[in-house]
C-alpha cells in the first residue's frame, strides 16, 4: 500500500553554480554548488516543516544528477518517482553574485535535459492520489511540449479526486515560444487550481488587470477558491469567498538574492493552509519565509525548520 503523502510536486531540479564574486559571470573564478528548481525549492521547504513530500522528475546519471538526487533524499523528500536515465543529461545553471539587492544574472543550460522528456506517462496515478495536495508551477509546464499536458493531467486528476491544488505562475518567458502562448497556457493551468499565487507584475501581464483586486477577481471568476497576489516588500493581497485583505511584508535589513522568494512564500502559504490555519495566517507565514529567502545567497538556504517557525510564532 502506498504511504500517504501531504504534498506532491512535479518539476525539474538543476545544479546551481553560484559565482564567487559580483560582476559578469565570465569574470567569476569559482562557483559554489547548490540545488535549484522552483518545485524542488518548495519541496525542500515543506519537508523542513515536517510535511511528507513527494517529488517526481527525471535526472541523468551524471555527477550533477547524482548530486541533486542525494541532496533531495537528504532533505527527506520521497524521490521514489525520480527516474535516472543514463541516456539523458541533467540541466544546470550559472547564477551571478549581486550585492545591491538587484536580480542576479542567470544563465540556463537546460534545453533537452532529462526532465524535459517527462510526459503524461510519468504520472503514477495511485502515487499522486496518495497525497492530499499538489503544488504546480508554470516552470514545469514550460520546459517542453510534453511537460505541459503532464502538468494539466496532474492538476485535473487531483481536483477530480477532491484534493487541493496550488499554482504559482512562475513565468519564464525564455521557455515559451511567444508571450501570447505563455499567457494562454498559464491562465489555462490556473483554472485547474484551487489556490493561485501570482506576483503583481505577473498578474498584470496575465490578466490585463492593474490592481491586486482585479487580478484576484480574474482568477476567482475562472474557478480559483483563493487568490494571493504577492506584492514584494509590501506583503500580499488575498481574496476568497469570505472576503479579502492585505498582509504587510516583513522588514528586511539587506536583500542578498531575490531568487527563491516566491517559492518560500508558497512554502509558507501551503504549509499553513494544510495545518488548518486561516488565510491571513497563511499569508503572514508566506511573507515571513519569503523575507528570509531574500537574505541568503542560495535558493533554499533561507527555508526554515519547524522549530524556527515555532520560535517565530508562526
Amino acid at each position: 500500500m502506498t504511504d500517504k503523502l501531504d504534498v506532491i510536486t512535479f518539476g525539474e531540479a538543476m545544479l546551481l553554480l553560484v559565482a564567487d564574486r559580483p560582476g559578469p559571470l565570465e569574470y567569476a573564478e569559482a562557483f559554489h554548488k547548490r540545488t535549484a528548481g522552483a518545485e524542488t525549492n518548495v519541496a525542500i521547504g515543506l519537508t523542513r516543516l515536517g510535511l511528507k513530500v513527494g517529488w517526481a522528475s527525471r535526472l541523468g546519471t551524471d555527477s550533477m544528477g547524482r548530486y541533486l538526487l542525494n541532496a533531495m533524499s537528504k532533505e527527506g523528500i520521497d524521490c521514489s518517482h525520480v527516474v535516472c536515465d543514463a541516456t539523458q543529461k541533467t540541466g544546470f545553471q550559472f547564477k551571478g553574485m549581486v550585492t545591491d539587492g538587484s536580480d542576479p544574472p542567470v544563465e540556463y543550460h537546460r534545453k533537452g535535459s532529462a526532465a524535459s522528456h517527462m510526459g503524461v506517462n510519468d504520472i503514477d496515478e495511485a502515487w499522486l492520489l496518495s497525497a492530499r495536495h499538489l503544488h504546480a508551477t508554470g516552470v514545469f509546464a514550460a520546459i517542453s511540449a510534453t511537460t505541459l499536458p503532464a502538468a494539466r493531467k496532474t492538476m485535473d486528476l487531483m481536483r477530480a479526486a477532491g484534493r487541493s491544488v496550488s499554482f504559482d505562475p512562475n513565468l519564464r518567458p525564455t521557455l515559451w515560444a511567444t508571450p501570447e502562448l505563455m499567457r494562454a497556457s498559464i491562465n489555462d493551468l490556473a483554472t485547474r487550481a484551487d489556490w493561485v499565487l501570482p506576483g503583481l507584475e505577473e498578474g498584470r501581464f496575465l490578466t490585463g488587470e492593474d490592481s491586486p483586486e482585479g487580478i484576484a477577481r480574474f482568477y476567482r471568476q475562472r474557478g480559483a477558491n483563493l487568490v494571493i497576489v504577492k506584492l514584494g516588500s509590501e506583503g500580499a493581497y488575498f481574496q476568497n469567498e469570505a472576503g479579502d485583505g492585505h498582509v504587510p511584508g516583513f522588514p528586511v535589513a539587506e536583500v542578498v538574492d531575490t531568487v527563491g522568494a516566491g517559492d518560500g512564500f508558497a512554502v509558507g502559504v501551503i504549509s499553513a493552509l494544510l495545518d488548518g490555519r486561516s488565510v491571513s495566517e497563511a499569508v503572514k507565514r508566506g511573507a515571513w519565509i519569503g523575507a528570509r529567502a531574500v537574505q541568503v545567497l542560495g535558493d533554499s538556504e533561507g527555508l526554515p525548520t519547524r522549530a524556527e517557525l515555532d520560535q517565530a510564532g508562526l
